[in-house]
């Protein structure tokens, strides 16, 4: 699978490289939950030229765009349309749509939407990122199945069931009752199975979850999350779920959250050690990385401290937070972020033991044999 995926590409990287560094070359990275953006622009005026405000390309410049293709993304889902707030759902997320269509064309030379799995291996050989079209909630649906077809056409690729809270598909994971998956959220699964378009899990309670993956037709994925057995917090999965995805078919990918230890303040090591247990649990084939970030560095922490801790408090406002965000964390890990956050998990990686074949299965070919299943070749 993998040679094949990577053909003309120069076949997989070499284990290890002379003094014991990870030999990243040709190695396929897909982030199946990130952003493309810089976020120093949010400490600077609001009248900063960048995206729409309030868009999901709000903070994307030049820097940006270098840094994701420095950091050798091959593809990356990036959340666009309703999630939370007042905005018309149905509308705010066509015109998100339209405009990340725009954004794409406008930077053909280094972006290309991702519409089947092949499109990916295209953006690879050219030296571009694969953009993947997806959404974490549903609210966009409204009550109509029909829609989902409607934004299938559109190019969305990758549709999350819930966010935190819950709506008419089923519980988030800051839900208490832990419900599940709703009569509506069965046929919203069908309606996703019928259209190819990957079911996600990320962000669901557990009930929510082992429903849907009971009732979809295909093997679904966790886009992001950790592992509920290493760090007991809503956000993550518990060892029950990652083993029914697995055993559907499915991938699971590590987030860079601070949702990875229970005191909120992880570190890159914790990063290994939920990819690790999520292998154990899982299996190699199963596992994968959803970092929920970008691939630009802070400039300036505290600052950005200071502007997460008034969003956290924002959020909480809202309804939309999980446990585990609270003031003084912010929503990446510190010592794993920039352009080489995914060269430094490779070598981080195979200093902890795990030999070439599941670095190559975790930073891309998982989800590529995934997104192959779903969206065909």
């Amino acid at each position: 699978m993998a040679g094949a995926a990577l053909s003309g590409l120069g076949g997989l990287s070499p284990s290890l490289a002379a003094g014991g560094n990870y030999d990243f070359g040709d190695t396929l990275v897909i982030n199946n939950l990130g952003g493309i953006g810089n976020p120093n622009l949010r400490l600077q005026p609001s009248d900063t030229p960048a995206g729409p405000v309030g868009s999901s390309y709000e903070h994307l410049d030049e820097r940006a765009l270098a840094d994701l293709v420095a950091s050798g993304t091959s593809a990356i889902n990036v959340t666009l349309g309703h999630v939370a707030g007042p905005a018309e759902p149905f509308e705010y997320t066509v015109a998100e749509i339209a405009g990340w269509n725009r954004i794409i064309e406008q930077h053909a030379d280094k972006l290309l939407k991702v519409l089947r799995a092949e499109d990916i291996i295209e953006a690879r050989r050219s030296g571009r990122t694969g953009v993947i079209f997806g959404f974490q909630n549903t609210t966009m649906l409204g009550a109509d199945t029909s829609r989902v077809a409607i934004f299938s056409g559109l190019g969305v690729r990758i549709i999350q069931l819930t966010y935190n809270d819950g709506n008419h598909v089923g519980a988030g994971s800051m839900v208490p009752e832990n419900s599940g998956l709703t009569d509506f959220g069965r046929e919203v699964v069908a309606a996703l199975n019928d259209a190819r378009v990957l079911v996600d899990l990320s962000h669901s309670g557990e009930q929510t979850c082992l429903d849907a993956i009971a009732a979809s037709r295909g093997p679904i994925c966790i886009s992001h999350t950790g592992c509920r057995a290493l760090s007991d917090l809503p956000r993550n999965k518990t060892d029950t779920e990652l083993r029914a995805l697995a055993e559907r078919g499915g991938v699971a990918g590590i987030y860079f959250m601070p949702f990875l230890k229970a005191d909120s303040f992880p570190d890159a090591q914790d990063v290994i050690r939920h990819i690790g247990h999520a292998i154990n649990i899982c299996g190699e084939d199963h596992v994968g990385i959803g970092t929920d970030g970008g691939t630009t560095a802070i400039d300036d922490m505290p600052a950005y401290h200071a502007a997460i801790d008034a969003e956290i408090v924002a959020r909480r406002a809202a309804g939309i937070s999980a446990r585990g965000e609270k003031p003084g964390v912010v929503p990446f890990i510190p010592d794993l972020q920039g352009p080489g956050q995914f060269r430094q998990l490779a070598d981080m990686m195979a200093a902890a033991g795990q030999p070439t074949r599941i670095i190559e299965k975790v930073l891309g070919q998982n989800f590529l044999r995934l997104q192959r299943e779903i969206w065909g070749a």
